[in-house]
C-alpha cells in the first residue's frame, strides 16, 4: 500500500492538538518519565475517565521509582485493585526494581532499554520516549490504529499481523521531524475524542477532507471488527468461610487470572485450593448458606460465580503457608481483591452486622 501524502497530516494534527486537544490530564504538562510511564501502563486497555482516580491515588502512594520498587507486591496490587489486567501492576513493580538495580534508579532514556522493561511494548516505549525525552518514535495504540484504518481505508482487522505491519509502516512514514510529543498526543487525543469507535465527530475532524473512510462513506464500518468466536462460559463456587469477625482469604498464584490477589477458596477450577475448600465443607458448621450469584466478564471468557457462606465454630485451616490468611471483614474488603470478590464481601457486610460479644470480648458476624 502506498500511503497518501502525509506531511500535511502531521501539521494539521499538531495545530489541532495545540488548540483543541487535552491539556489538563494529571500526567500531562510534565517530562517526568516515571509519571508518564505509570499513566501509559494504566491507559493500556483502560479509558482515561476510569484511570484518573487510580492514577492520582497510585502516585500519592508511590511518588517515585524508589518508593514503587521498595513496596511489596501486595501493596502495589491493593492500589491497582479494580483497575483490572493485574499483570500490568506486577510488571510495573518488577520494572521499577530493575530500574533501581540496573539503571541506578534513573528511568532509562535509550529506546531499546525502555522497551526491554517488563510490560513495555514498542508503542508504550515510543509514547514515553516522545513525551519524556522528545525522541522521534512512532506510536500505534488502539486509538491510532482506528485513525489510520479509517484515514487510509484499511479493510481488514488491525489485529492481523500483516495489517499491523502495514500500520507500523504508516506510523513510521507519518512521523514529523519536530514536535513529536505534540503530534503523538494529537493522534491519541483525536482517536479518543473525535475518531471514536461509535459516534465519530467527522464534522470537526482536521483530517476529514482527505480521509478515505469519509470519502467512501464507510466510517462506521472501519476499522473491521475482530472475527467473533463463541465466548467460553466457566462456573466456579466460592466459599465465604466465617469465624467470629473473620473470613478466610487465599493468595492466588502469580500466573493465571487475578495473579497475586487475595481471593476466596474455590470449587470448580483446577487448583489445589479446591482441596482446602473440601476440607472446610467437611468440618462442623452452621451449614452452607447461598450468599450471592454474579457474573464477571473477562476478555476471553465469562465467569459465573456462586458464593456460599459457612460459619465454623473454630478456626480451621491453620495453614502454615502465607497464602492463607484469616482477616477481619473490614480488612478483607480493603485488601487487594478482584472486583467480584470485593462485591461478594460487600454483600456479606450488608446482610450481616457486627456486634459486640460481651461474654467473649470479641466481635462476631451474626
Amino acid at each position: 500500500m502506498e500511503p497518501k501524502p502525509f506531511a500535511p497530516i502531521a501539521e494539521r494534527l499538531i495545530a489541532w492538538q495545540k488548540q483543541h486537544g487535552r491539556h489538563d490530564l494529571p500526567w500531562q504538562n510534565t517530562t517526568d518519565p516515571y509519571a508518564i510511564w505509570v499513566s501509559e501502563i494504566m491507559l493500556q486497555q483502560t479509558q482515561v475517565a476510569a484511570v484518573i482516580t487510580y492514577y492520582l491515588k497510585f502516585m500519592q502512594r508511590f511518588p517515585d521509582i524508589a518508593s514503587l520498587a521498595s513496596a511489596s507486591q501486595e501493596d502495589v496490587l491493593q492500589y491497582w485493585s479494580g483497575l483490572g489486567y493485574y499483570s500490568r501492576a506486577r510488571n510495573l513493580h518488577k520494572a521499577a526494581q530493575i530500574i533501581m538495580q540496573q539503571h541506578g534508579g534513573n528511568f532509562p532514556q535509550d529506546f531499546e532499554a525502555i522497551q526491554a522493561l517488563p510490560g513495555i511494548g514498542r508503542s508504550t516505549a515510543a509514547a514515553i520516549s516522545s513525551f519524556a525525552f522528545g525522541l522521534s518514535q512512532p506510536i500505534l495504540d488502539g486509538n491510532v490504529k482506528r485513525v489510520f484504518a479509517r484515514y487510509f481505508l484499511i479493510e481488514d482487522w488491525p489485529g492481523l499481523p500483516r495489517v499491523e505491519k502495514t500500520l507500523w509502516q504508516l506510523a513510521e512514514a507519518m512521523q514529523p521531524e519536530s514536535e513529536m510529543g505534540v503530534y503523538a498526543q494529537g493522534l491519541m487525543d483525536m482517536g479518543a475524542t473525535l475518531c471514536t469507535r461509535t459516534r465519530p465527530r467527522c464534522d470537526i475532524c482536521p483530517l476529514q477532507e482527505d480521509c478515505g473512510a469519509w470519502a467512501a462513506n464507510r466510517v462506521k464500518e472501519l476499522p473491521a471488527s475482530k472475527p467473533r468466536k463463541a465466548v467460553p462460559e466457566r462456573t466456579v463456587q466460592m466459599l465465604v468461610l466465617c469465624h467470629a469477625d473473620k473470613v478466610l482469604l487465599e493468595k492466588r498464584p502469580e500466573s493465571g487470572i487475578w495473579g497475586g490477589l487475595w481471593s476466596l477458596p474455590e470449587l470448580g477450577l483446577e487448583q489445589d485450593g479446591a482441596a482446602w475448600a473440601m476440607q472446610a465443607l467437611s468440618m462442623p458448621s452452621s451449614g452452607a448458606e447461598p450468599l450471592v450469584q454474579l457474573t464477571h466478564v473477562f476478555t476471553h471468557f465469562r465467569l459465573h460465580i456462586s458464593a456460599q457462606r459457612l460459619t465454623v465454630p473454630v478456626l480451621p485451616l491453620q495453614a502454615q503457608e502465607p497464602r492463607w490468611q484469616w482477616m477481619s471483614l473490614d480488612e478483607a474488603i480493603h485488601a487487594a481483591l478482584p472486583v467480584p470478590v470485593r462485591k461478594i464481601l460487600q454483600v456479606l457486610a450488608k446482610q450481616h452486622h457486627v456486634v459486640s460479644n460481651a461474654h467473649q470480648g470479641q466481635l462476631a458476624l451474626i
